[in-house]
């Protein structure tokens, strides 16, 4: 095994110069050592550890002293830790390039530097890992989110953010998880964003975490692409939102969208989610927020005043910006139609 600084020799190497000098077979050698022929194989490949007993058989053996055998094991042994931990760290720091590192620093996710092996070891301990390849693994990484763009930059951008998320939740104390009683407050939660973030935050949190639930708000990462997120850790789902400014009717979607993994039982799933349970999401959102059997009537309609959509909004329940935003997804007005009538938010974080 090598590195950049270090090269870790097996024991085995050795042995088999003895034998080489011998003229002596493995097979013949196993039948000396009274060890299987491939247990002998392992040992000289270094695939096995050279114990005291083998040290000791070696002694009889080939004539070099126990402890010989035992010194060139610890060796191999510590050398091969020093090979493993170097490459690890080149691999790491290759990863850590593309990772918002200064960003996550501002944030006082991270502590500030510049170098890129304490980098390394900082974001180890930040996504608590023995090193960062192992981000790649789908038991560390379940997550349900929903987003704009899907890059490799961006995908550990996401990993940063929802890590955070979790952290921060676990600060959260919540009722055991409860998605009926979910289903049951949707409605409320719906009434919710005719208010003012200062007004409906504090009140959302508190629904959420009585059904096990905890929500938390997040600064933008910059390439992330995040929207929201939601994954479970321990006995509790996290439902994690960006909390950059934008307008009302992209937050709730978001929110919704969250809760519709949620209620459609796509959180915790191995792999974490498909396309197909995102567009699932998505229109379960839509639905939740307008019915669209209702919302088909007020289109054909075809009055599109700002009277008339707060007037519908205010049937439903909902910010007008909501319907706004549903009638310019789906192509009935321009994008730059009734936008007096979005609200935007800045929450607090």
């Amino acid at each position: 095994m090598r590195s950049r600084s270090y090269i870790a020799t097996p024991p085995g190497a050795t042995i088999k110069e003895h034998l080489t000098d011998r003229g002596m077979s493995q097979k013949e050698f196993a039948a000396r050592m009274d060890l299987s022929e491939k247990h002998i194989s392992k040992l000289i490949n270094g695939d096995v550890q050279l114990t005291p007993d083998v040290a000791v058989r070696l002694e009889i053996v080939l004539g070099a002293p126990a402890g010989f055998w035992n010194r060139l094991e610890a060796i191999y042994r510590e050398k091969l830790i020093k090979v493993e931990a170097e490459n690890s760290m080149d691999t790491d720091e290759l990863l850590v390039k593309q990772l918002p590192y200064s960003e996550m620093a501002k944030l006082g996710w991270v502590p500030e530097t510049k170098n890129s092996k304490e980098r390394v070891t900082y974001l180890r301990r930040y996504f608590e890992v023995v090193k960062l390849s192992l981000l790649e693994k789908s038991q560390i990484t379940k997550i349900a989110c929903r987003r704009l763009e899907v890059t490799e930059k961006g995908d550990l951008t996401l990993l940063a953010w929802t890590q955070e998320a979790k952290l921060k939740a676990r600060e959260i104390s919540t009722a055991p998880l409860n998605i009926s009683r979910l289903i049951e407050i949707l409605p409320s939660i719906k009434d919710m964003s005719s208010s003012e973030p200062n007004v409906f935050c504090e009140t959302l949190k508190t629904s959420l975490a009585n059904c096990g639930i905890a929500l938390v708000f997040l600064p933008h990462l910059k390439g992330s692409f995040l929207q929201g997120a939601s994954f479970m850790e321990g006995n509790k789902i996290v439902l994690g939102l960006t909390a950059r400014g934008k307008d009302a009717d992209i937050f709730w979607f978001s929110l919704f969208h969250e809760l519709g993994h949620i209620v459609l039982g796509h959180i915790g799933l191995i792999n974490g989610t498909t396309n197909t349970d995102e567009l699932e999401a998505d229109r379960w959102a839509r639905e939740a927020l307008i019915p669209s059997d209702s919302f088909q009537i007020f289109i054909e309609e075809g009055n599109y005043s700002s009277a008339s959509v707060l007037a519908y909004a205010a049937a439903l329940g909902i910010a007008p910006g909501i319907v706004v935003g549903r009638m310019q997804h789906e192509g009935c007005i321009d994008h730059s139609a009734l936008n007096n009538l979005k609200a935007h938010y800045e929450i607090a974080v």
